[in-house]
């Protein structure tokens, strides 16, 4: 680095020294850290200095982001996720962009969408809630992946997300302490086949563990369309209706309020519905939506440290995970004895 050698002073220390703001210390140590002149050594420690400046530095990624819907049907909160993706790879000098056609476009058939993948030019891959076929494939290819969401359970590839395990199991344990027994998780199909997911098993178990006897009424397939969601609960509300409703997408939950409201049955009084996302709509909601919350920026810092790794040539197969949490609204309560 010409002036030092070995490690660089912490940022505090260079900014006095070269009376600058701290902030612009900062900005300019992740920039030389991302084009690999430096190397951080941990919190706490002073970052390392390439033994040559002369050295090669591997060129920025280009970086494709595999939709799994068309954006205008995206979840907001991870359309919010995705922006964030691109714009903070960009900063670190990354190229990101969406592909041009999401799975649902490719109607999410393994070939078309292997396809469509090797015929964009890219150096490594995000798989936004891919399928566990999908993903399986992209655990053995040579090109670097990273699951955004999705069921990697098992397999050697990279994943993030929030942890929804413990927020499913305390959701359910409210709702059964409600006195709710006639509980419904609607799942897409990739959740509930070829096995049910990590999430859905939790909420299963949880009612397994309070005596409830589950089956395919706590988990029903139904066909992945507006008229398919309509028919599943015209078929639940038919005959021994559920007193309280899990609907994964908040499209969906809005649209379970939708048909709730009219049939006349009120919510939280005969029916209790809680939505395992965390959409910015909800604010606007007088009694305040039931739902599972987790931030963001640690799930955008994970996939930035991730691809900085794949241009130094040394990418991961971790899957790390951030914790969610149920947060309670008005949207449940007892169940009706009417």
């Amino acid at each position: 680095m010409g002036r030092w050698s070995g490690t660089l002073p912490g940022a505090a220390r260079l900014a006095k020294q070269l009376d600058v703001a701290p902030a612009t210390i900062r900005a300019a140590l992740r920039l030389l850290e991302a084009d690999g002149l430096i190397t951080g050594r941990g919190l706490g420690r002073s970052r390392s200095i390439a033994s040559s400046t002369t050295e090669a530095v591997a060129p920025p990624l280009r970086l494709a982001i595999l939709r799994y819907g068309a954006s205008r049907t995206d979840n907001p909160q991870t359309s919010a996720v995705l922006t964030e993706i691109i714009h903070s790879l960009e900063a670190a000098g990354h190229t990101a962009f969406l592909s041009e056609r999401s799975q649902i476009d490719l109607r999410q058939d393994l070939g078309r969408i292997v396809r469509e993948m090797e015929k964009t030019p890219a150096d490594a891959w995000v798989i936004v809630s891919g399928s566990r076929e999908l993903l399986e494939w992209c655990a053995t290819q040579p090109l670097p992946c990273l699951a955004l969401y999705g069921r990697t359970g098992g397999l050697a590839l990279a994943r993030t997300g929030p942890d929804k395990v413990p927020a499913y199991r305390a959701a359910t344990r409210e709702l059964l302490a409600l006195g709710h027994r006639r509980i419904v998780l609607i799942a897409r199909a990739a959740r509930r086949m070829p096995t049910p997911g990590s999430s859905e098993r939790a909420f299963l178990e949880e009612l397994a563990s309070h005596g409830v006897v589950t089956g395919s009424y706590n988990l029903p397939d139904w066909e992945e369309s507006p008229e398919g969601f309509s028919n599943l609960l015209e078929r639940l509300f038919l005959h021994s209706p559920p007193t309280a409703l899990i609907v994964q997408e908040a499209a969906r939950y809005i649209a379970a309020a939708e048909f709730l409201a009219r049939r006349g049955i009120k919510v939280p009084q005969k029916v209790s519905l809680i939505s395992p996302d965390d959409d910015p709509l909800f604010a606007w909601c007088h009694q305040g939506i039931a739902h599972m919350r987790w931030y963001d920026a640690p799930i955008v810092r994970r996939v930035v440290r991730w691809v900085n790794d794949v241009r130094k040539g040394k990418p991961d197969r971790k899957e790390i995970n951030f914790p969610a949490e149920f947060v309670p609204g008005g949207s449940i309560g007892p169940v009706w004895k009417g």
